[in-house]
């Protein structure tokens, strides 16, 4: 019988590699506060040497902010997907409002509280940090874009009534952003009418009833 050696470890490809990284450190961002992303911390979390992480990463707040924003695509992704650009199925009246309907469940739900969490942190963060700020002001300009295409959408589809549907959009950003705040304070205070500011607020820029992006 013969005894195997130590298996030989795979390298992996750069790119690969700091993917790997940036996924761990979104990962422990999310779960722990942007302030444990550290070289170490996100070496234990890969059973790596901190000096590799170190040799994709050489400043930590480099780490830190794509850390940030990768947590923050897959969100972007995830709460409000792309609307199609052109004619089919998932296009025409109606697909507006059912996405900014469920945009507003889903941000609404405990679901969202780790994420609303990194925001904040990341917010607080962006003022020494000017890495991470240009990550974040990166980061709004995304969310208000894609709103603004959902709402334009809309607009088009004779859905939403709405004169600029940028400012719409930025408004809309601006009010989920700002009931997220509250994310650290208990869930008492985060009752109606806080919860539904978002929605409530949304549905006037864009003419629509009350309650019509409500649950259904």
């Amino acid at each position: 019988m013969t005894s195997r050696g130590p298996e030989k470890r795979v390298r992996k490809a750069p790119a690969e590699r700091r993917s790997e990284m940036v996924t761990a450190a979104a990962r422990v961002g999310l779960a722990e506060g942007l302030e444990c992303v550290t070289l170490r911390r996100v070496a234990d979390e890969l059973g790596v040497r901190p000096g590799l992480v170190g040799h994709y990463f050489p400043a930590a707040d480099r780490l830190v902010a794509e850390a940030f924003t990768s947590a923050t695509l897959a969100e972007l992704d995830g709460l409000l997907p792309e609307l199609p650009a052109g004619p089919g199925p998932d296009s025409g009246p109606g697909v507006a409002v059912r996405a900014l309907r469920r945009l507003f469940s889903l941000t609404s739900s405990a679901d969202f509280d780790d994420v609303s969490r990194i925001w904040l942190n990341a917010r607080h963060l962006a003022r020494y940090r000017p890495v991470l700020r240009e990550h974040v002001v990166e980061q709004d300009l995304l969310w208000c874009r894609r709103i603004e295409r959902v709402v334009a959408t809309g607009v088009a589809a004779g859905d939403f009534r709405c004169a600029d549907p940028w400012a719409s959009a930025v408004r809309i950003h601006v009010a989920i952003d700002g009931t997220s705040a509250y994310v650290n304070t208990g869930v008492g205070h985060r009752a109606a009418p806080i919860a539904d500011m978002a929605r409530t607020l949304a549905e006037a820029e864009l003419g629509l009833a009350s309650g019509a992006l409500g649950p259904r």
